[in-house]
């Protein structure tokens, strides 16, 4: 059987009950399901797979661990008051895998303050943030599960630290489609958050709103910010009714200049040309809800590399509109 691929859950329970260790992503339906084992997993209902790009309530999407076994793992739930310790417990040699639910204080709080966390981008922490149906967005909660335990948790994180043999190393790599556009306006906010009525355009005043209606911007377009050649998108959710008050799916930043993404061709080919290639061991990977959206991912294939389309994706702090792997190498 595959180690990256959706299964049943009569499949996935066989595989827990054979011990293997796991990160899993599905309806909540399906993974209350599930026995206890070596698993994580989070609710979602977007993957792209093999066929492309899935929709799907009756099936689970599964990544094996394939360098570990169930000794080399511990799974640990985090609350508001212990995430900031997340890099902290993770595996001197290794990696961790953390799932959070959108909308959740605990969401809010890695997303504001996760880069300034003990050992944060000393130690590889990946994942993503869980998701419902964009049908059931006002109806229902993302949940993440400790499958150890089998606790479906809508206000914690959890995580599994994987601990790696002195010959083998973990990496994370971050495929992204955008970049600044090197003629748009210098965007800048005074405050950390997900949202904001005010900036400054070019050093000058500005309400956020009135100067993105004013110029046409594409939402589906996000600001980036350069941090010493990493290129960070912070997307757009939307304008309020009101239309003065901007929301993002990832929060800006003070002291951090800000520039519209350049325009992309064709969104699927490019986004395919940038996943496709030799991957090596790839232990787990997602992809953005945005590009499965924006990119008219159903039923489309982009590259070789598989996993939930999701709420947000981590790659030591929060991302959005990318593509998140990692893979574990031999030391030379």
């Amino acid at each position: 059987m595959k180690t990256h691929t959706l299964l049943t859950v009569q499949e996935a329970t066989a595989l827990i009950n054979a011990g293997k260790v796991m990160a899993l992503a599905g309806d909540e339906a399906l993974l209350r399901q599930l026995p206890k084992g070596n698993w994580i997993a989070g609710t979602i209902p977007y993957f792209i797979a093999d066929e492309g790009g899935v929709e799907s309530r009756e099936r689970l999407y599964a990544s094996e661990l394939t360098q570990v076994g169930a000794a080399d793992v511990e799974i640990k739930t985090y609350t508001l008051d212990t995430i900031k310790n997340i890099a902290a417990d993770g595996p001197d040699n290794g990696y961790t895998i953390v799932i959070l639910p959108a909308r959740s204080a605990i969401h809010t709080e890695y997303a504001n303050h996760g880069r300034d966390y003990e050992g944060m981008f000393i130690k590889p922490i990946v994942g993503w943030i869980a998701g419902v149906h964009l049908d059931d967005l006002n109806r229902a909660a993302p949940k993440v599960v400790d499958g150890s335990a089998g606790a479906v948790l809508a206000a914690e994180a959890v995580a599994m630290h994987v601990t790696l043999s002195a010959d083998k190393m973990a990496v994370i790599h971050i495929l992204n489609l955008f970049r600044q556009d090197p003629d748009a306006d210098v965007i800048t906010f005074a405050e950390t958050g997900f949202s904001a009525s005010t900036c400054l355009v070019n050093g000058k005043p500005a309400v956020l709103a009135e100067y993105l209606a004013a110029k046409r911007i594409d939402l589906k377009l996000p600001l980036v910010a350069d941090y010493n050649g990493a290129q960070i998108n912070t997307s757009f959710q939307g304008v309020d009714p009101d239309g003065r008050t901007v929301h993002f799916y990832a929060p800006v930043f003070p002291g951090i200049e800000y520039r519209q993404a350049a325009p992309v061709g064709d969104y699927v080919a490019e986004l395919g040309a940038l996943a496709d290639g030799a991957h090596g061991g790839v232990q787990f990977s997602c992809n953005c809800i945005l590009n499965y959206l924006y990119g008219e991912l159903q039923g489309r294939k982009t590259g070789d590399l598989y996993g939930p389309a999701t709420f947000g994706e981590v790659a030591y702090q929060l991302l959005n509109q990318t593509l998140v792997y990692l893979d574990v190498r031999s030391v030379s």
